[in-house]
């Protein structure tokens, strides 16, 4: 199981932090991702890293402002967001990958979904 948390309004330039839990049998020995769905478009990649927390990837559209962190001993993985736009408005995902590598960024790469946590950036 996967639970999300962290969205908010907020507005352009500040920053926001994701937050993730997982239960152990999740998040063991898998790479962690992020995704985002924003209205009337698919659901992309967004951040990946990788069991060990040394391997990180993220997708150009958030490159440089974006962070993405894990605690294995909290089995936790975060998402800090930084200078947001308004095309950072989505719903974001985390999800549990089949693998314990973070090249794997397809979305059929990752075996569990958590429910999403509502990002909105005003202008």
């Amino acid at each position: 199981q996967l639970q999300a948390y962290g969205g908010g309004l907020v507005q352009a330039g500040d920053s926001l932090r994701l937050s993730c839990a997982a239960s152990g049998g999740l998040f063991r020995g898998k790479a962690m991702g992020w995704f985002r769905q924003a209205p009337g478009k698919e659901r992309e990649f967004v951040s990946i890293i990788n069991a060990s927390g040394v391997r990180k990837y993220h997708a150009d559209s958030v490159k440089g402002r974006s962070a993405i962190s894990r605690d294995n001993t909290k089995n936790a993985v975060y998402l800090q967001l930084n200078s947001l736009k308004p095309d950072d408005t989505a719903v974001y995902y985390c999800a549990a990958s089949r693998f314990s590598g973070a090249e794997y960024r397809r979305e059929t790469d990752f075996a569990s979904w958590g429910q999403g946590t509502q990002v909105t950036v005003s202008s």
